[in-house]
């Protein structure tokens, strides 16, 4: 069997009482103190993650901007040092690689954020499609370089600000700033104002032997805030709720980002082509078969993933995501399914077990905020 691999606050993870599990080749904690607290306690306070298991690419040289046009949905050449993109890599038949962040760290220089899963996969496909000398383009998996850290809920500034100089309040949605030095660290990282809980937030990159003592400084100093450590599990339910797509379920290689509703990150108007382009374009022109629709139940029960839609005994299509939302205390799921059946007020009905239980589409964000 082969062993785990592990983030470096694992040795926190015992101590705050943590149950883990094995998520993509990783021990990961799942939860702490509980799924529900710990997404009540970000929505209100701040929670802390360690997302160290995400995976970073660096690409950088002199033609990396016109690389990466070729290989993204997202328009590269937008981009500023300190700005982010949100971004999508597709095959062939605009099904999607994998979504990711992009941050240009400065002219011709590129970090890519990825799903862990997904890491090694995402870099041979690259290296695939990398027809520039390698003086030109240049393709590092730098992950082993990097923890990754969470700040995420409304005190997440006021709790991080408490720890450094530099003011975070600069700091603008989709924009970093670096190096950012913290109370007692001699390593500057990088802060970035981005998240994946749809509150207001940071994360933060930084050398991964300073990772523990920068995860409890954190801790100990948002404590009379209420400053939670977060697992996996609250961190899909808050996600899920901010309706922000999980790669393997509203993504994959046969779903395209225009089905799952993300056509503001696929330009296809920009000049440079993309693989998958010639698809997306079409689907942006003419629609698609099928869209990601928000659900909720009508009748008890909660919509899981893979389970069936139908409409008058026909399937229609499958939920890719649900849950009972803690926030909203609803029932409620993600589906991708037939378009005609994808107007809000629409009754369909999912199979759940042996049963078929009626819900509704509604629309989404399910949680809208500010």
């Amino acid at each position: 069997m082969k062993e785990l691999k592990r983030t470096p606050i694992y040795p926190e993870y015992a101590e705050l009482g943590a149950k883990t599990i094995d998520f993509g080749g990783w021990d990961m904690p799942v939860q702490f103190s509980g799924i529900k607290q710990e997404h009540e306690a970000t929505r209100s306070k701040a929670g802390l993650f360690d997302v160290s298991h995400m995976g970073e690419i660096l690409v950088s040289g002199q033609h990396s901007e016109a690389f990466l046009q070729s290989m993204v949905t997202n328009d590269v050449s937008k981009l500023a040092p300190g700005k982010i993109h949100y971004t999508i890599m597709c095959n062939e038949n605009g099904g999607t690689i994998d979504d990711f962040l992009i941050y240009m760290l400065k002219e011709d220089e590129y970090l890519l954020v990825v799903n862990a899963a997904n890491t090694q996969k995402d870099f041979d496909w690259l290296n695939e499609h990398n027809t520039y000398a390698a003086e030109d383009v240049k393709i590092v998996n730098v992950s082993d370089d990097y923890a990754l850290l969470a700040l995420q809920g409304p005190k997440a500034e006021k709790v991080l600000q408490s720890i450094t100089d530099t003011n975070l309040s600069l700091i603008k949605f989709f924009h970093f700033d670096q190096p950012v030095y913290f109370t007692g660290i001699d390593t500057g990282a990088l802060v970035s104002r981005t998240g994946y809980t749809g509150e207001d937030g940071f994360e933060i990159y930084i050398e991964s032997a300073k990772a523990r003592d920068l995860w409890k400084l954190i801790l100990k100093s948002g404590a009379e805030e209420g400053v939670e450590p977060v697992g996996l599990g609250a961190r899909d339910t808050l996600r899920f709720e901010a309706n922000l797509p999980l790669y393997g379920q509203e993504l994959s290689s046969d779903i395209t980002p225009i089905e799952a509703g993300l056509k503001f990150a696929v330009k296809v108007d920009k000049q440079a082509d993309f693989i998958g382009k010639d698809v997306l374009q079409k689907q942006v022109e003419d629609g698609t078969e099928r869209k990601l629709v928000g659900l909720e139940m009508i009748d008890k029960g909660i919509p899981r993933n893979s389970y069936t839609v139908y409409s008058d005994g026909e399937a229609i299509g499958v939920v890719t995501s649900g849950t009972q939302a803690p926030t909203l205390q609803k029932n409620i799921g993600l589906a991708l399914i037939k378009t005609p059946y994808t107007e809000v007020g629409t009754e369909v009905t999912i199979q759940v077990r042996k049963r078929e239980l009626k819900a509704v589409v509604i629309p989404t964000p399910f949680l809208k905020k500010g």
